[in-house]
């Protein structure tokens, strides 16, 4: 006897970053907006003294020179073909009256946590995914307002609870979202890009045909740009022409392990389950600068950034319960050649100073003649809070203070 309908959905925030900035800034609504400027960009507000009315003055990518990348960008800004990790020159280049707005992770992560809370209120079984998407296992969970109804069709159900997750995440966070609904984790994470934005999508075994395979085989999670050209040299283009190409023969062309899931993914075919939790085994912050800095006429800017980021380290290890004992740098140079360096300290930590310590230990062991471009903290060897103390600690040399 075969069991219930597996009901699996998949959230994804609509242009995220972008909507948590519309909120701080209404004015912008309707308006092509790009996120990912530096501080600089903040808008520069003014109240008039007469109506006490707030104005603010935005920057715009008209005249932008810099290395900066778009993290998001508004629907309307999509409209010009800007897109995320696209380069702020080339999205200036094409729409240069663009709204420019610098991130901001904190107000992120904040939403983030708001949405996530909203809907385990409703569909407790959610694997997180990010800061702005999840799955969720709806297999066995009823409406809020369920009709009396013995046996419901279980589409029906998911529809019902899809659009209660999405009411629940807009009184939250006055945020819209999209969600799919399908057999599995593959399926719901390709549908959840159909009828965005806002879109409540519902894709049962069947629609795979019609809804599915007529996609480019790329939409599939898991076909990247490499293996996508190399279907397209063997004449694969959509879903359906890979879900229709000779099992053996993409055997033989991608490996025996790859292959085959490129076979049973075009079919629709994933048993994943939904993973509520899964213990992290590092926790990172990095940042890109517009501009490469030097460690010599640099210092002082190079030195706030590398704080920042250590604190803000130690506020995500915070949040999250977790302390660490391998403490890592990271450091991009201006020609791309990239450097890590790690150190093991005595106790596991969350403080800021001691990651700090730790880092500018790791920091002493990389040359800094080069101007740098990336700069990474990151903490590993992570262990709840809880279980911290009672860790040995051996007797180690007070690091001295970091060169920057």
């Amino acid at each position: 006897m075969s069991g219930p309908q597996r009901l699996i959905a998949h959230l994804d925030m609509d242009a995220f970053y972008a909507s948590v900035e519309l909120l701080r800034y209404p004015e912008l609504r309707g308006k092509a907006v790009v996120i990912g400027g530096g501080r600089r960009h903040q808008p520069e507000a003014h109240v008039d003294p007469a109506t006490g009315v707030i104005h603010r003055r935005f920057s715009t990518l008209r005249g932008y020179v810099g290395r900066g990348v778009a993290t998001t960008a508004t629907y309307e800004a999509r409209a010009f073909g800007l897109r995320s990790a696209m380069s702020l020159m080339k999205a200036a280049a094409l729409a240069p009256d663009t709204v420019l707005l610098p991130v901001d992770f904190d107000e992120y992560r904040r939403y983030s946590r708001l949405f996530k809370a909203a809907v385990r209120t409703l569909a407790p079984l959610v694997e997180d995914r990010g800061i702005d998407e999840i799955y969720l296992d709806l297999t066995h969970v009823d409406p809020p307002d369920r009709a009396d109804t013995e046996h419901p069709d279980p589409w029906d159900k998911a529809r019902k609870v899809a659009r209660a997750l999405k009411h629940a995440v807009r009184a939250a966070t006055g945020l819209s979202c999209s969600i799919a609904v399908a057999p599995n984790k593959l399926l719901a994470k390709i549908a959840s890009e159909l009828d965005k934005p806002d879109g409540l999508t519902i894709v049962r075994p069947g629609d795979v045909t019609e809804r599915i395979w007529p996609l480019p085989a790329r939409r599939i999670n898991g076909i990247g740009p490499k293996s996508a050209a190399r279907l397209e040299a063997l004449g694969i283009r959509t879903i359906g022409e890979l879900a229709a190409a000779d099992r053996a023969m993409l055997v033989e062309q991608f490996g025996t392990h790859y292959g085959a899931w490129l076979n049973d993914a075009a079919h629709g075919r994933d048993e994943r389950p939904v993973v509520t939790f899964s213990e992290p085994k590092s926790i990172s912050r990095e940042t890109t600068f517009e501009r490469d800095l030097s460690a010599g006429r640099d210092r002082d800017a190079l030195s706030r950034i590398f704080t920042e980021l250590c604190e803000g380290v130690s506020d995500d290890l915070r949040r999250k319960g977790y302390v660490g004992r391998t403490i890592g740098l990271k450091l991009r140079y201006d020609n791309f050649k990239t450097v890590t360096r790690d150190q093991t300290i005595a106790q596991p930590t969350h403080d800021a100073q001691a990651i700090r310590r730790a880092a500018g230990e790791c920091l002493k062991r990389v040359p800094l003649t080069r101007r740098i471009r990336l700069l990474g903290v990151r903490v590993g060897g992570l262990m709840p809070e809880g279980e911290a103390a009672e860790t040995a600690a051996p007797v180690v040399r007070e690091p001295t203070p970091s060169l920057f």
